[in-house]
């Protein structure tokens, strides 16, 4: 829809919709009764509106605002209709809704709106659409002279839409009679001789001797704008970049010269009385029934620019044309580095970006050419270009991948800062989640695709180690899990289990991220450990001898340290099967509780780390806590004399209940918590609690069952 274009600057995309939605919703208030002022939001809109124009979509919704009732001053709406810029052509229905709000009443707008208003029409005149809508309420217009205030501008505008059928005998002696009583008005005076015109003859006297306004344009400055603001709307919807990529016609590039004018079009000219060119198809009923007899065009690089012939090329495989576009590309790429052709190197890359993000596919001949580019590459020109086409890479053998493209890849972007090494690691969740998706698409096993995977997964756990020690903040902390979500994936997916194997994330990592103090982080690393588990469930019932004990004892001891820290109460525990003790030495473990101790807090250091006691999950149980006692308290009952106070634990429950306080049990409340966390989106520790102690899903599942 035209309605939900953006609007498109050198300084990037300005999305101008939230602020008309701002200054329609502050008009519906009293001034006193609104937040803030509402002058600098006009005021910025002003600013937008000079810049790009609107499209009919949003200049109906500011002419709605300016010709109804509403509490906005009339400076602001002045200012408003004044920046009226149209994108595009003006429908006659915003035409017949300015000349509606004409006239006199509670309802209408202020008489200098509408005469700013009529003035903007004028100013428009040669954009409307239909300009026999204006015709149609010559009656209503010309009826409207008697008002003085407005009398000026609709002059103007009667004399634009004057023909020879408007000119009629009561309206020569209305105009002759008004021009008498207002001591021959200039602008009575110019209407009278468009009359005259029509019919000197008939029109005589001194009427048309006297001053008469000449009815020049009101503000050319006003009209040299809106022509440029037209011409960039003209030239951002017809460039090749911003055509919609499911449109069945070729593209072209402007007429006006921009866009990539050296990227070559579609054209073909070896056509016969029997074929179809791809020049012809309109829509997709044509493209569907002709599909068998389209003709190539004569040089396939603008493949790289045209979604047809894209398309063509997919639903119409020939080795031969393919080998031609390889051809062509291979020479494009060679254009690009070498640059004198004029391609400038972004726009190039913008090409190649385009063209791999509308096929999804990754021709052989964009590694030689990649390859070669990145050792002249400066590591920041066009580097979301790069990033993004390159991630559409499919899976190749790993060491040449790694030594042609990763390597000198790595070496351009990473500046020993965290920002390049963020923008790394996401360019590699990017790519790992197009090739999970490759390999969902494949029916047999093949060993070369596990081993990929695995190896780029090992390379970007080192990564990843370090991104959690050079920012460690929440913000990179999703970021790291967002890559092992797709880690995640290959492992749980009992289709891609059989291409892939499961490699688990590095100790350090799953111990630093549990660590963390973002309840958010926490129940997102528990849903990646609880989907892991499930895929070692169905993998060891089938290849068991794939993963050792010790491989799956590391993992196994994710599962008991984060239980025994948030369900046991037993953090830092090493006596327990598979555990780990969260890596934590004994020495440090040995003085962390002494210190503890010394503190006379009472309770221990394996608790502090309890569902209750977390510095992270802490606030949430209490909250659910508190939860309960407030519906105890709003059904009136009597029975609630005592509140709890401090983090719930066992012991506090019973002491609780024994003063007349909220009756819970231990497991209760504890379940109660992960369905709190759940319904507050954070799912994942329940589902690790659920999933890793059979004890804790029996007893949900009697909970269950008793409340239904």
């Amino acid at each position: 829809m035209e309605g939900l274009e953006e609007y498109v600057t050198d300084h990037g995309v300005l999305d101008v919709r939230e602020a008309i939605s701002d200054v329609i919703q502050a008009s519906k208030l009293k001034a006193k009764q609104r937040a803030s002022n509402v002058k600098p939001a006009v005021e910025q809109l002003t600013i937008w509106l000079y810049e790009q124009g609107l499209v009919p979509h949003h200049l109906g919704q500011l002419i709605d605002l300016v010709t109804t009732p509403s509490f906005l001053d009339q400076a602001s709406l002045a200012s408003i209709v004044r920046n009226l810029y149209p994108a595009t052509r003006v429908s006659d229905d915003l035409v017949v809704r300015v000349i509606g709000c004409l006239g006199h009443g509670k309802l209408k707008p202020s008489l200098a709106i509408q005469g700013a208003l009529l003035q903007w029409l004028v100013m428009i005149y040669h954009i409307i659409d239909n300009q026999a809508a204006l015709s149609s309420a010559y009656s209503i217009l010309f009826n409207l002279l008697d008002t003085a205030a407005i009398r000026k501008e609709l002059c103007h505008l009667l004399a634009l839409i004057t023909r020879r059928r408007h000119v009629r005998p009561h309206r020569i002696q209305s105009l002759l009679s008004l021009s008498r009583q207002t001591g021959n008005d200039p602008a009575v005076t110019g209407l009278l001789r468009v009359f005259k015109d029509y019919y000197p003859e008939i029109i005589v006297g001194e009427a048309t001797r006297a001053k008469a306004s000449a009815f020049k344009h009101p503000n050319p400055q006003w009209r040299e704008r809106l022509d440029e603001i037209q011409q960039d709307h003209a030239a951002r919807t017809t460039n090749r970049a911003e055509r919609p990529l499911e449109a069945f016609r070729v593209a072209r590039n402007g007429a006006n010269g921009k866009g990539s004018s050296l990227l070559l079009e579609v054209h073909t000219s070896n056509a016969t009385e029997n074929s179809i060119t791809l020049e012809e198809i309109e829509n997709v009923d044509g493209f569907v029934k002709n599909l068998e007899r389209i003709e190539l065009p004569n040089q396939l690089v603008a493949v790289l620019g045209d979604p047809l012939l894209q398309k063509l090329l997919a639903l119409k495989p020939q080795a031969e044309a393919h080998q031609r576009a390889s051809n062509w590309i291979a020479s494009y790429g060679q254009d690009i580095m070498s640059g004198e052709s004029g391609i400038e190197p972004s726009e190039g890359l913008e090409t190649l970006r385009d063209y791999v993000s509308s096929t999804k596919t990754f021709p052989p001949i964009f590694f030689i050419f990649f390859g070669e580019y990145l050792k002249v590459w400066d590591g920041h020109s066009g580097r979301d270009s790069v990033l993004s086409t390159l991630s559409y890479m499919p899976l190749v053998d790993f060491s040449e991948l790694l030594t042609g493209i990763l390597q000198p890849l790595e070496t351009k972007i990473l500046n020993n800062t965290a920002k390049s090494q963020l923008q790394l690691l996401e360019f590699y969740t990017n790519l790992l989640r197009r090739w999970t998706i490759s390999l969902s698409s494949l029916e047999q096993q093949t060993a070369q695709g596990s081993t990929i995977v695995a190896e780029l997964v090992t390379r970007v756990d080192d990564l990843c180690l370090t991104l959690s020690q050079t920012s460690p903040t929440a913000s990179t902390h999703s970021r790291l899990l967002d890559f092992y979500e797709q880690t995640a994936i290959l492992a749980s997916n009992p289709k891609l289990q059989h291409h892939t194997r499961i490699m688990i994330p590095p100790s350090p990592l799953v111990y630093i991220l549990h660590f963390s103090l973002c309840p958010v982080t926490l129940s997102r690393l528990c849903a990646i450990l609880s989907k892991y588990k499930q895929g070692f469930q169905k993998a060891m019932t089938t290849t068991r001898s794939d993963y050792t004990p010790e491989y799956i004892n590391q993992f196994n001891g994710f599962l008991m340290d984060i239980c025994n820290c948030i369900w046991r109460s037993r953090a830092f525990n090493t006596s327990d099967l598979n555990s780990h003790g969260c890596l934590i030495s004994n020495s440090l473990s040995q003085n962390l509780t002494s210190y503890i101790a010394d503190l006379h807090m009472g309770t221990s250091l394996s608790m502090l780390f309890s569902i209750s006691y977390s510095p992270v999950l802490g606030l949430l149980a209490i909250s659910h806590f508190r939860e309960l006692e407030e519906q105890k308290l709003g059904q009136g009952s009597a029975e609630l004399g005592t509140r709890h106070v401090g983090p719930v634990t066992r012991a506090s429950l019973h002491s609780l209940a024994n003063s007349r306080g909220l009756r819970m049990g231990w497991d209760d409340y504890r379940l109660g918590v992960l369905s709190y966390l759940e319904k507050k989106g954070m799912a994942g520790v329940g589902e690790l609690m659920y999933n890793t102690m059979t004890n804790v899903m029996k007893r949900r599942s009697t909970m269950m069952s008793s409340s239904t």
